[in-house]
């Protein structure tokens, strides 16, 4: 019963934090953030690419 319990628990805290974190990331945009200070480098990448450009 006593093992069930602090299982429980420490379940609950993890999902607490997995919470707490997601939500700091949607409340400070922090996704949207990290992808415009990663841009320049995806553009530098599918700049790279050939394309097929016969129509």
């Amino acid at each position: 019963m006593k093992k069930t319990c602090k299982f429980f628990l420490k379940f609950l805290g993890v999902l607490f934090l997995l919470f707490t974190g997601t939500f700091l990331v949607y409340l400070f945009n922090l996704d949207m953030k990290l992808t415009a200070a990663l841009e320049p480098l995806f553009l530098k990448h599918y700049d790279k690419i050939e394309r097929d450009r016969h129509l």
